[in-house]
């Protein structure tokens, strides 16, 4: 049998509210304490996790990018490095992302290359790694008949090639270091397309260069429009580009239009996204009247059929 009395004799148990009295907490204080912990948890917000995005879906040299980042809540401020290029990073209250454009050259190697992201904000600052793939593209070749002139320029035309190379020298140097562009990138022409950019061009039976830029099959006078908003740094004539007008849109993004008939607008000035800034021709090393059109990342020119296609958030 158990022992009645070492039973009897036990002391009983302290309840939890004895407990909480000896720290001198009555159960009202209690109370609030635990409503207080309770507001406070559910008004603090889950931390955000780092997240990238990018398009195209498959990059390779040659592209454009457009690079959108979900960041922790806490960062005001967002720059990256890839491929050697400093980006800075715009938030978009729509997407509630950070977005910014970037390029990859046509030199690029198919690989895997490293993306960092530094956030500033109030409290600390974070970073982020990630790797993007690039592919390799595989881009055609064709043969072209042009003048002889601008294939094997005479002694006399090259005061003026020279010229037109310290023209778009200076014009490349002067891009805005803020983005003036805004939203998507629109068509310069409503017009189908033609000559392939990264083609492989013949000219003559010479091996010249590659296309760099987009072909719209449109006549002489077909109205030219700027593809978004940005600065005139350039509209004059050129030897092998003919009549030619350079837009910036900020961060070392030009895009560029050739080979035309008229200008509508003037170095200088400033223009919105769709605004007529010159019609169509053929001037320069053209076969024909068509409008080249070509897109500049920082010294690397990039597939503007590609640009076209990217979708940016809205502001």
């Amino acid at each position: 049998m158990p022992n009645i009395a070492k039973i009897e004799n036990r002391k009983p148990e302290p309840s939890i509210w004895a407990i909480i009295g000896n720290f001198g907490i009555t159960a009202d204080l209690l109370i609030y304490l635990l409503f207080a912990v309770l507001s406070i948890s559910a008004n603090v917000a889950p931390a955000t996790p780092w997240r990238v995005q990018f398009e195209p879906a498959q990059i390779v040299n040659g592209s454009p990018v457009l690079f959108r980042v979900s960041a922790p809540a806490n960062v005001k401020e967002l720059t990256g490095t890839f491929l050697g290029q400093q980006l800075e990073f715009r938030h978009s209250a729509t997407c509630r992302c950070w977005y910014t454009l970037a390029g990859v050259s046509l030199d690029t190697k198919p690989d895997k290359y490293p993306l960092h992201l530094e956030g500033k904000g109030t409290a600390k600052d974070s970073t982020f790694d990630d790797v993007v793939p690039v592919g390799a593209a595989h881009y055609p070749s064709s043969t072209i008949t042009v003048a002889p002139a601008f294939v094997e320029p005479p002694k006399e035309v090259q005061p003026v090639i020279e010229a037109a190379d310290a023209a778009k020298k200076q014009a490349f140097s002067a891009s805005n270091p803020a983005p003036l562009w805004t939203g998507r990138f629109l068509p310069p022409a409503k017009a189908r397309t033609s000559g392939v950019f990264g083609t492989s061009r013949v000219y003559n039976g010479v091996k010249n260069s590659q296309h760099l830029g987009l072909d719209f099959r449109v006549g002489t006078g077909t109205p030219v429009h700027a593809t978004n908003t940005g600065t005139v740094i350039l509209a004059r004539p050129l030897y092998y580009e003919g009549n030619c007008v350079m837009l910036d849109h900020g961060q070392g993004l030009v895009t560029i239009y050739m080979h035309l008939s008229k200008f509508k607008v003037k170095e200088g000035d400033k223009v919105a996204a769709g605004q007529l800034i010159a019609l169509s021709g053929g001037t320069g090393r053209s076969t024909g009247p068509h409008l080249h059109f070509a897109v500049r990342w920082r010294g690397e020119y990039l597939n503007p059929a590609t640009l076209l296609e990217l979708k940016p958030p809205a502001r």
